[in-house]
């Protein structure tokens, strides 16, 4: 079986389809090419992965009326055909898609030349990729059951998001064991792989006047936040059970530990909370496209899995004041946690592949 893969620009396109590409090529012994652009991120991660990589010259629309997109459209059309020359020279059996401008028109050719297609969509909301290829592609994959009714089309199947399985081979016990972590609450701030300023700063404040002794709290800065995030702790708040890094890099081990955690609506963050069964304080990035995360966050929030603050709203007493809500009590803790195991899907990189692999058939 041979597979096309194209998804690109961030990391929350790019990781579910190397997950993706690791299932189609262990449980099916499938052989994978990548399809992204030559600038984005994905030629890095798709690399370090050790999958070949191909590119199309092709860049996002401006959501303004820019003479910028005319450019845009005719880059456009030119990949299609690009992408038509490597789909007939590599003659996959299927082409995936995980979202990003690049991967439209490497669906809009196989789809032109008669290849079965999938494309996922890992928001709520879909992105404007997905909902202009949803009534293209063979089957639509989406992450939320909110989103079927919003794309509308009858091809649509409902598989969750595609996660690491590493987050999955630490118990909550061992986990704390091999942490050295108390009996107190474990409770785990995070603004992604690169920080966030405001959370940040909240951070900081949180830590300077809050009453902490009853929790035990990690958080993570970003890399280019934490000398300035350490500068304006002063010793005296800096103590044995706050710890504060720069990057968390064992996520797996520290995700499983956690009673709480505090971090942005990204939707595979999200996706990993859920299938954790995790409660969590959530504070979606107000500068993505769409709003999607606070849509994320809100699906989550009206099943009572996870309490939402708005980054406007975000000062250190709203922090504390959500951080003691969710800790008061365990039996109200225990809910949350339930509502978002509920929601939570972990075999979603099986049930993909599986999709792709019945397409492939056809």
């Amino acid at each position: 079986m041979k597979v096309i893969l194209s998804g690109g620009g961030t990391a929350g396109h790019i990781n579910p389809a190397l997950a993706i590409a690791r299932g189609m090529a262990a449980d099916f012994g499938a052989e994978v090419l990548f399809v992204g652009t030559p600038r984005g991120m994905e030629n890095r991660l798709v690399g370090e992965a050790g999958f070949p990589i191909a590119h199309v010259d092709v860049e996002g629309l401006s959501r303004k009326l820019t003479p910028h997109n005319v450019k845009v459209a005719w880059k456009y059309l030119r990949s299609v055909g690009r992408a038509k020359r490597l789909i007939r020279s590599f003659a996959p059996d299927v082409v995936v898609g995980t979202g990003g401008y690049v991967c439209a028109p490497v669906l809009k050719a196989a789809a032109k030349l008669g290849i079965p297609t999938l494309i996922h969509e890992q928001n709520v909301i879909p992105g404007m990729t997905v909902r202009m290829l949803s009534k293209v592609t063979s089957r639509v994959a989406v992450s939320f059951e909110e989103t079927i009714p919003l794309l509308g089309t009858p091809n649509c199947v409902f598989t969750g998001n595609p996660l690491r399985q590493e987050l999955f081979s630490h118990t909550y016990a061992d986990a704390r064991r091999a942490l050295g972590l108390d009996e107190r609450p474990y409770v785990v701030m995070f603004g992604g792989s690169l920080g966030a300023e405001r959370m940040n700063a909240v951070l900081i404040d949180y830590v300077r006047h809050a009453d902490t002794g009853g929790i035990q709290l990690l958080a993570g800065t970003g890399t280019k936040h934490y000398d300035a995030v350490m500068a304006a702790i002063p010793l005296s708040a800096q103590t044995s059970n706050i710890t504060i890094r720069p990057y968390i890099d064992n996520m797996g081990e520290v995700m499983a530990a956690a009673d709480l955690l505090i971090c942005r609506a990204g939707a595979i963050t999200i996706s990993e909370i859920c299938a954790l069964g995790k409660a969590s304080i959530l504070i979606p990035s107000p500068y993505v496209a769409h709003n999607h995360q606070e849509h994320n966050a809100r699906a989550l929030e009206e099943k009572g899995a996870c309490r939402v603050i708005l980054e406007q709203a975000l000062t250190w007493e709203a922090l504390d004041e959500a951080i003691s809500d969710v800790l008061h009590s365990e039996a109200h803790r225990k809910k949350m946690q339930l509502a978002a195991k509920k929601m939570g899907v972990a075999d979603a990189t099986q049930k993909l592949c599986q999709l792709a692999a019945e397409l492939a058939k056809q």
